[in-house]
């Protein structure tokens, strides 16, 4: 019998089906399915930032987040949601508007008070605090020294090994927004240094190189010829290498059990970078672990998604 065709589920949930239910209800204005679906998660940080992220992003363009306000103001999910929902306001603006195009400061403003207001209303959350350092991005120029420290210590304080929180700061002092490579790159490794073992840390470092490919990609744009370098941005010893610690780090050490909704992205990443690095036994090991759960970031970065993610898991050699 022939094998079934491979293809890989792009589900924008990653396999989250509590959360795909709730966001239907965003559809027809309600949000009774959200406040119960952020109460059921309780504090278990990476579901509630995972659902919180995508919840945000599905209330970005309704009134569903400020309905629940209304009718529960002294609620702390519909704080948190209303802050999270702002803060994906204010970057699909500054998407329309495009790259370096300054948007209201205002709308900025409005996110960082919404986010520090839900502080305030769960103050063992450490979502909010995720938001601010976000948002700070799109300050021109960004925000003080002090203030972004501040917000991390908050952040740190709450839950030291978020990934999404540090992901937020990385992307904070990327060449792409407020810093520099090296900065971004010193950042991540540092982070992945101090991680426990199976901490999913370490996978920092192939979100650098994302960024900084990403930054590479934008700069070549119009320009006549390869950039220098390009070529090998993958699969040098230093990417190979890295790849290799953070599986040896993190995968290794990982607890044994399903992959959570929470983790499928940053496995994405490092199965990525492993397929490009040419690191076989890795990338067969990852995509076993995924199943058929993929993201389109960051495949989309390097050309079709599924046709890459399909031609390791044919491949003999990566065979999963």
């Amino acid at each position: 019998m022939a094998r079934d065709r491979f293809t890989p589920d792009f589900d924008p949930d990653c396999g989250d089906a509590p959360l795909t239910s709730a966001k239907q209800d965003i559809v027809i204005g309600r949000w009774q399915g959200l406040r119960q679906l952020l109460r059921t998660t309780g504090p278990a940080w990476t579901a509630r930032g995972h659902r919180m992220r995508l919840l945000a992003q599905a209330c970005a363009s309704t009134s569903t987040a400020e309905s629940w306000l209304a009718a529960e103001p002294r609620s702390a999910d519909a704080l948190m949601l209303r802050a999270a929902t702002e803060t994906a306001r204010a970057f699909n603006l500054a998407i329309a508007a495009g790259r370096g195009v300054p948007i209201d400061q205002n709308r900025i403003d409005g996110a960082v008070m919404a986010c520090l207001q839900a502080t305030d209303a769960y103050l063992d959350d450490p979502t909010p605090w995720i938001s601010l350092i976000a948002v700070a991005r799109l300050y021109p120029g960004g925000v003080r020294r002090q203030e972004l420290g501040r917000w991390w210590d908050e952040l740190h304080a709450r839950d030291p090994y978020s990934v999404e929180g540090h992901l937020q700061v990385l992307h904070y002092y990327s060449a792409r927004w407020h810093g520099t490579h090296g900065i971004m790159y010193d950042f991540a490794r540092d982070a992945a240094g101090v991680a426990p073992p199976g901490c999913a840390l370490p996978v920092l470092v192939q979100f650098a190189r994302v960024e900084e490919y990403r930054y590479i990609q934008e700069g070549a744009k119009g320009q006549q010829g390869a950039v220098v370098g390009i070529g090998q941005h993958w699969n040098h010893d230093g990417a190979v290498n890295d790849v290799r610690r953070t599986w040896q780090r993190w995968i290794t050490a990982r607890p044994e059990g399903p992959v959570e909704p929470g983790e499928v992205q940053h496995l994405n990443h490092l199965a990525h970078a492993a397929g490009h690095a040419a690191v076989p036994d890795i990338t067969a090991s990852l995509f076993r672990l995924l199943g058929r759960r993929f993201t389109r970031t960051p495949w989309s970065y390097t050309g079709d998604p599924e046709k890459q993610i399909v031609k390791w898991h044919n491949n003999p050699k990566y065979r999963a």
